[in-house]
């Protein structure tokens, strides 16, 4: 089974100073999953375009997608654009459809030249229209660059879904037990070992004193997960706790 990969390029100095939370991360990771895309890496890089280019050239060799988030504003720190044509070698300028989309936003007067900047795109980039602001992102070679406010990103991304190829969904189930994870480590591990078809992780969880963990059984074969989520209901039973199905997907 060919499974289609991805990457993320998160670019702006407010993520990484910690001014703003970056969430655009997690929601394309789920959209992605929805697909049977696989999200392998997520990368944060300020607003610099010699970082942005040897991040972008990094990741669009090594991964079948790449999607970037942040830097395509009218403001001078908004590089993105230019950089990612600096990746691939190409010139950058007005997109028609772009500029004609920004041009008729604005009142007459008001469509400025740091507002025109929206409206530069890669040579040979098509765009990604958007319904919340307009300004669109755009898609050159495997990489797609949408904005980096929640709101516009998601907005992008509805479109970007439409341009990617459809795999087997991952199936993900997920058993809650009271136990710390030092009494159900060793019983986990010999349940990945019998089951090498699915993936099995444990996120321990504290609260009102009480320790606990998430143990999630994530496969491409359904019933493989299935069994696996089994065994790992079993094994809690077996050590006098009770297992809690959260979620299965």
């Amino acid at each position: 089974m060919t499974v289609s990969t991805a990457a993320m390029l998160v670019i702006g100095d407010e993520i990484l100073s910690g001014r703003t939370p970056d969430s655009n991360g997690n929601y394309v990771a789920r959209q992605l999953a929805t697909l049977g895309i696989d999200l392998r890496e997520i990368r944060v890089v300020g607003d610099s375009e010699a970082e942005i280019v040897a991040a972008l050239n990094a990741l669009r060799t090594r991964y079948d997608f790449v999607f970037t988030t942040g830097g395509i504003g009218p403001t001078h720190d908004d590089i993105t654009a230019d950089a990612v044509a600096k990746a691939f070698g190409v010139g950058i300028g007005y997109h028609p459809e772009a500029y004609a989309l920004l041009e008729a936003r604005y009142p007459k007067g008001e469509f400025n030249d740091m507002r025109k900047r929206m409206a530069r795109v890669p040579d040979g980039g098509t765009l990604i229209k958007n319904n919340a602001s307009v300004a669109p992102g755009f898609q050159i070679g495997n990489v797609f660059v949408m904005a980096g406010v929640p709101m516009v990103m998601r907005a992008m991304m509805e479109e970007v879904l439409t341009r990617l190829p459809r795999g087997v969904a991952v199936t993900s189930i997920t058993v809650s037990v009271e136990l710390a994870e030092g009494t159900i480590a060793q019983g986990l591990a010999d349940i990945q070992k019998a089951y090498p078809q699915t993936a099995i992780g444990s996120y321990p969880w504290y609260r009102d004193g009480r320790f606990g963990a998430q143990l999630v059984a994530r496969s491409r074969d359904a019933d493989a997960a299935e069994a696996a989520a089994q065994a790992i209901e079993a094994m809690i039973t077996q050590l006098g706790a009770t297992p809690e199905r959260v979620n299965s997907a």
